[in-house]
């Protein structure tokens, strides 16, 4: 059992490897596990800590400034009107593509290259649609 252990200790450092960086006249920067002519060494520091668990943990400060409920229900209104008129604006938007991707199809002779950028801009209407419904669920 102890010699199982041993062996599960050593495992991770013998997957330790040099690594070798090299730049070169162009500014090119070349990476590699095995030696490079000219190539340095780069040696790897462990990542720091994650500190983020550490920070939500900390309460806010007593002097950190406060918004009172009804600022907030403000800003929140504010914030679903533009959204809402985003959201209006890119259904608009949406619409049009979809015409045009819809003319481009039936169009003699077809422009394949024009049906496809099209079609990228529907997709990305949709996108930006389903994105903002999403930011409109999460409003209180």
């Amino acid at each position: 059992m102890k010699l199982a252990y041993l062996l599960l200790c050593l495992i991770p450092s013998l997957a330790v490897a040099d690594i070798y960086k090299k730049v070169d006249a162009d500014g090119h920067v070349t990476y590699s596990s095995a030696p490079i002519k000219g190539g340095k060494v780069v040696i790897l520091t462990p990542p720091a800590p994650e500190t983020r668990a550490r920070a939500s943990s900390n309460p806010s400060p007593g002097d950190f400034p406060k918004v009172n409920q009804e600022t907030q229900r403000g800003r929140d209104s504010t914030r679903r009107n533009i959204l809402e008129e985003e959201l209006k604006t890119e259904e608009g938007l949406l619409n049009i593509a979809r015409q045009a991707q819809q003319l481009a199809e039936t169009a003699k002779p077809r422009d394949e290259a024009k049906v496809k950028s099209l079609s990228k801009q529907v997709e990305l209407h949709q996108g930006n649609i389903d994105a903002l419904k999403v930011e409109i669920s999460k409003l209180k």
